[in-house]
């Protein structure tokens, strides 16, 4: 029977290099399509999941009943679960859409120690890729876009911005942005 529904994602779970979790979001449509209910059994299935993927060079492997994609940095690896029968093609370019656009928000250097430092970016470009299950983008540059934009309007003063420009631009920019900070 063809699966004609728009819900194919069942999880996205990011992996260190040791197989400890940095990020994992399970989708469900109701509490009986739900595979994995506690978090023991979710880290049950993490941990045989890396075990089973850590040293192989396939992107695809069908695992527990459940299609399985996922791709690797160095010490990063990003897995996407999906039905047995959905197409793999759809969720690769899911899956590499959102490593793409992660790729872009920590500057191409795709280690543990960034994803963590910009796991507020990471959760966005989750967010804006699948949500609930229903992949909404697969263009890497699009999703980073729109995580990017979030940040406009917040203040930030950072030491690294203010070291690399002139004093007056400086003085501009604080005054641009106290002033901004007066209206809201």
């Amino acid at each position: 029977m063809t699966n004609l529904s728009l819900y194919t994602v069942r999880a996205v779970i990011i992996l260190d290099g040791d197989g400890n979790r940095l990020l994992a979001k399970y989708y469900a449509r109701g509490p009986a399509e739900q595979v994995y209910k506690t978090v023991k059994e979710q880290r049950k299935f993490e941990s045989t999941l890396f075990a089973k993927t850590k040293k192989t060079n396939s992107q695809v492997v069908l695992y527990d009943g459940q299609t399985v994609l996922f791709t690797s940095s160095t010490d990063v690896y990003i897995y996407l679960v999906g039905d047995p029968e959905e197409n793999e093609l759809l969720l690769l370019s899911a899956l590499q859409g959102f490593y793409d656009a992660v790729c872009q928000l920590v500057k191409y250097d795709l280690s543990k120690r960034k994803v963590l430092d910009n796991l507020d970016m990471v959760v966005l470009a989750l967010d804006e890729a699948i949500d609930d299950g229903i992949v909404l983008e697969t263009d890497g540059n699009v999703i980073a876009s729109r995580v990017s934009k979030r940040g406009v309007d917040s203040i930030d003063v950072s030491l690294t911005n203010l070291n690399e420009q002139t004093l007056i631009d400086a003085y501009k920019q604080a005054k641009e942005r106290f002033n901004l900070a007066l209206l809201r």
